[in-house]
């Protein structure tokens, strides 16, 4: 499911939607995984909800809000879907005598327009060229060493359309993104070479043996200005176990801040994937040196914020703030689990989790668990970050939802909560916290 830090709460959309970090691009569908050649199906829905903004630390004021959003999807199955629909805010009470009548900030720029655009999906795996449009969530770019668990809605008031583009042919696999389509923000690719390929011509297995070369860029100029960035990653990665439904990989790499001399570092790791009937597990577990103010997955959960106001005492952007040189533990673990049978995107437990701990005394940490119980009717979602844990100027973040569907499951009821930061002009973070109650209609089911 999308997630957000925003106002919008956890599940931004509120709908089962795959997301850009899985090798097959694909759009949220109402039941399970869609049925060769079952032609097209759509889906429509209606959200209202109340929206309430509190201001936290004494700035600002409490806002209340009634919100409508309504959504359509269309799944064209394995080659095309669409799902677009934006919630629209209509202010209640509270906020500035001047404020109109619709939130502002949540359409004052190009970029926020890409809202409308929850997912757009072109391609399969089968496909020479894949490309998805939306929402990215917990996004990783190929190997993760640059952009890694990423989000472009963290920022409450900044609703970009990120896109994702990915193609294979022959030996070479090549991915790439923007967080913005319609804005100069983080643009990135990766591309990996299949050495087997090369010297022995197309293998039993592709991936087994890969090079990878990846670079970011930063243009910091939408969603508000930001210093530009730019790293650069190398990556060798083998697989050295395979059994069904199993496979273990060792993994190392070398990175560096382009520009900026002496900032670089190394990476060495393992990592295990397994698939059965009821579960889908993702496994990594990685050692990292840093040096210089270089480290791995720079661009990761919190990066939305940091960009204007790093975690820490320092108080600057995250492209200015001094890194200290040392050594990092990072482990990580996705799972998918369904009591019925796993291969549709409704599943009964989901567990995302990323850890990093530096061995000068900060511990970064965030993750989600959402379960679904009492026949898929309740689904609850819990979601936290952490970030400079156990040193001055840490910031945490939570959030959780809660959606109840009843009268044949049509209808539901649903509730969300939780705490946000909004950046404003200087680059402070104005720190806040948001609730929101309402019912919604589809037809699902």
């Amino acid at each position: 499911m999308t997630q957000a830090s925003g106002a919008d709460g956890p599940l931004e959309g509120a709908e089962p939607l795959a997301t850009p970090a899985e090798a097959v691009r694909r759009v949220e569908t109402p039941s399970a995984a869609t049925p060769e050649g079952r032609g097209w199906d759509y889906l429509t829905r209606l959200e209202a909800s109340t929206l309430v903004l509190q201001a936290r630390g004494g700035a600002g004021e409490q806002v209340g809000y009634a919100q409508l959003s309504p959504t359509l999807l269309v799944d064209g199955g394995e080659e095309f879907g669409v799902n677009v629909g934006a919630p629209v805010r209509l202010r209640l009470w509270g906020g500035e005598a001047s404020a109109g009548w619709v939130r502002e900030e949540d359409w004052d720029s190009l970029s926020d327009w890409g809202q409308v655009v929850r997912a757009l999906k072109l391609g399969s795996d089968n496909s020479p060229v894949g490309l998805w449009v939306g929402a990215l969530d917990s996004y990783s770019l190929a190997s993760g060493h640059l952009v890694r668990r990423y989000s472009n809605r963290a920022n409450p008031d900044y609703h970009p359309a990120g896109a994702s583009l990915t193609s294979a042919v022959g030996p070479l696999y090549v991915e790439a993104f923007a967080s913005d389509v319609l804005g100069a923000r983080l643009m990135g690719a990766q591309a990996e070479l299949d050495v087997a390929h090369v010297f022995t011509g197309p293998p039993r297995q592709r991936g087994r043996y890969t090079l990878g070369l990846s670079a970011v860029h930063e243009w910091g100029r939408a969603g508000g200005q930001s210093p530009p960035v730019t790293l650069a990653h190398l990556d060798v990665t083998a697989v050295v176990v395979v059994r069904r439904g199993f496979e273990a990989h060792l993994l190392a790499g070398w990175g560096g801040w382009l520009g900026v001399g002496g900032a670089w570092g190394l990476v060495a790791g393992v990592g295990a994937d397994a698939v059965t009937s009821t579960l889908d597990m993702k496994l990594r577990l990685e050692v990292r040196r840093q040096h210089g103010g270089f480290r791995q997955g720079s661009f990761g959960p919190d990066y939305e914020l940091a960009r204007f106001r790093a975690a820490g005492p320092e108080g600057v952007p995250l492209a200015e703030a001094r890194f200290p040189d040392g050594f990092s533990v990072y482990g990580e673990a996705v799972v998918g689990w369904d009591g019925v049978h796993y291969g549709g995107l409704q599943r009964h437990l989901q567990l995302s989790l990323g850890a990093e701990a530096f061995t000068w005394g900060r511990v970064d940490v965030d993750g989600r668990v959402a379960v679904q119980v009492w026949g898929r009717n309740v689904e609850v979602a819990v979601k936290g970050l952490a970030v400079g844990l156990g040193q001055p100027g840490g910031r945490y973040l939570a959030a959780a939802e809660m959606r109840w569907r009843f009268l044949g499951g049509r209808l539901y009821a649903l509730g969300t909560g939780g705490t946000q930061l909004l950046p404003e002009t200087g680059g402070t973070l104005r720190p806040g916290a948001y609730v929101s109650v309402g019912l919604g209609v589809d037809n699902a089911r």
